[in-house]
């Protein structure tokens, strides 16, 4: 019983201690001008779902939730972040080439009609930013002319 305590004691001032542990933030405060959304002519409806969806990870400007202020979980979320950040940037997306943005599109497509994304461990907490049906489709079909028009 004796050693319980003391691990137990041990895991609370290392929980206590990595708390003070800075995690960096993905925020900014000015959209640049080669945001996707403002390069295209999103519907919208759909610049409202892709930003609800989205732009938390695969921008630079993430909205933290409260539970980003515990660690190990801001950890957690900053890679997450790092990661989407590097597949996608919505903030980046006119400084690609024709090329990536096609292949870029393409990506989405498949992701949205595999429910790849958004994430489940995403869509767990956030439940607005999962796609209904109807959502995924209309978003496919504006993806895939945005893709045969570039």
């Amino acid at each position: 019983m004796k050693i319980v305590k003391i691990i137990a004691i041990v895991l609370l001032v290392v929980f206590v201690g990595i708390q003070f542990i800075p995690s960096s933030r993905n925020q900014s405060d000015s959209v640049p001008e080669t945001d996707f959304m403002l390069v295209n002519d999103v519907p919208e409806n759909i610049q409202n779902k892709l930003q609800v969806s989205c732009y938390d990870c695969h921008s630079n400007n993430t909205q933290y939730p409260w539970y980003n202020k515990v660690q190990p979980v801001a950890w957690f979320l900053e890679d997450h972040i790092k990661e989407g950040k590097a597949e996608l940037n919505f903030n980046e997306w006119d400084s690609l080439s024709t090329r990536r943005k096609t292949s870029k599109l393409r990506s989405i497509i498949k992701q949205i009609e595999n429910g790849e994304m958004p994430l489940d461990s995403y869509t767990f907490i956030h439940r607005d930013a999962k796609f209904s049906e109807a959502e995924a489709e209309e978003i496919i079909n504006w993806v895939t002319q945005l893709k045969n028009s570039l």
